[in-house]
């Protein structure tokens, strides 16, 4: 299997986000509104595996099947079923949902986390998630504004306010290829013909003394933030930015103590009457 770096880079972010935001993710399958164990769940956009590994671990009956459009994070996420003695409760399925879907069978519950918003057309997604799932069923959609942020808005010293910038034009060009990311899904969700049954938004504060994961993934997802959209960003903001992403150097983020993953995820659990 040929990989690109682009690819590599992707996977082990996601990989780092599974890591730091183990104990949310945990969190939010606690909360979920089901009336009976799911025994049949598909994890919609399960990229390497975080949702799916956390809903084996709580559901210990059930059966996953993971779906992505990824064959490298479909991948790495078998690697991690056989590691973790899990590969006979997991099943995957390539596909682009915005082309043919796999049969998804009737499972009794569908996780679907950052991915609802990356479809060209959500709301006939959601209406085939209605379709598919059985009477009673749970679907449990969880978004997120944008990409955590790390460092404290006043630093670095020589450039406040270098974290927020990025995120801005980071932002303004996702809008035109993600523009249904920070949506309302409670009234398309009613439109798709399901029932509301909670919702919630969890927020995460994660410093580098809970995990040593935070560093790594600051790195990583901030330097990835960086080369997309360096041609917009003034050389007074690539010079800091420099400095920050240097590992070998004086300025590191990753000397900083102040560094931290913040982020909110919103939670949507909606059934099929």
């Amino acid at each position: 299997m040929t990989h690109t770096p682009h690819e590599h880079v992707q996977t082990e972010i996601l990989d780092l986000d599974a890591e730091v935001l183990a104990e949310h993710t945990a969190s939010v399958i606690a909360w979920l509104p089901v009336t009976r164990a799911p025994r049949r769940i598909v994890d919609l956009g399960a990229g390497t595996g975080a949702g799916t590994f956390a809903l084996l671990a709580h559901f210990p009956e059930a059966h996953v099947t993971a779906v992505d459009a990824s064959p490298e994070h479909l991948h790495r996420l078998q690697e991690k079923a056989r590691a973790n003695g899990v590969a006979d409760r997991v099943h995957t399925a390539q596909a682009d949902l915005d082309a043919a879907w796999p049969d998804l069978g009737t499972p009794d519950l569908v996780w679907a986390s950052a991915s609802v918003h990356h479809l060209a057309d959500p709301d006939r997604a959601l209406r085939r998630v209605h379709d598919a799932l059985v009477p009673g069923g749970l679907l449990a959609l969880v978004e997120l504004a944008g990409f955590p942020r790390f460092l404290p808005d006043e630093v670095p010293e020589e450039r406040p306010g270098l974290e927020v910038r990025l995120h801005a034009e980071g932002d303004r060009r996702s809008a035109a290829h993600m523009p249904h990311r920070g949506a309302d899904w409670g009234p398309r969700l009613r439109a798709a013909g399901f029932t509301l049954a909670g919702e919630r938004t969890i927020t995460a504060h994660v410093g580098r003394s809970r995990s040593d994961a935070v560093g790594r993934y600051a790195l990583q997802g901030l330097r990835r933030m960086r080369d997309a959209v360096a041609d917009a960003l003034p050389a007074d903001d690539l010079a800091a930015w420099r400095r920050l992403l240097d590992t070998d150097g004086p300025g590191s983020l990753l000397s900083r103590d102040d560094l931290a993953l913040r982020t909110e995820r919103s939670v949507w659990a909606a059934r099929r009457a």
